[in-house]
């Protein structure tokens, strides 16, 4: 898996997910339980992860839907 964004922004998070839920692209929201952790103060990032056969694909909506600043290095 590859990381295709990392960000303590939760509505940046809830709209990656629809978008790729919608395109069908498989994901994982890595680090999302750290909030009890962290207590609450969303300090740590969310990192949002894509099977590699699925990067390209990710990217491109990512890139149609104006967040291409949001993307990781990749």
């Amino acid at each position: 898996m590859i990381e295709l964004v990392r960000t303590n922004d939760l509505v940046l998070i809830s709209l990656v997910e629809t978008l790729l839920t919608q395109a069908g692209v498989a994901f994982f929201v890595a680090d999302q339980h750290m909030s009890a952790a962290e207590g609450s103060l969303g300090f740590l990032p969310r990192r949002i992860m894509v099977a590699s056969n699925a990067q390209e694909r990710a990217r491109r909506l990512m890139r149609d839907a104006g967040l291409s600043g949001e993307l990781r290095d990749g």
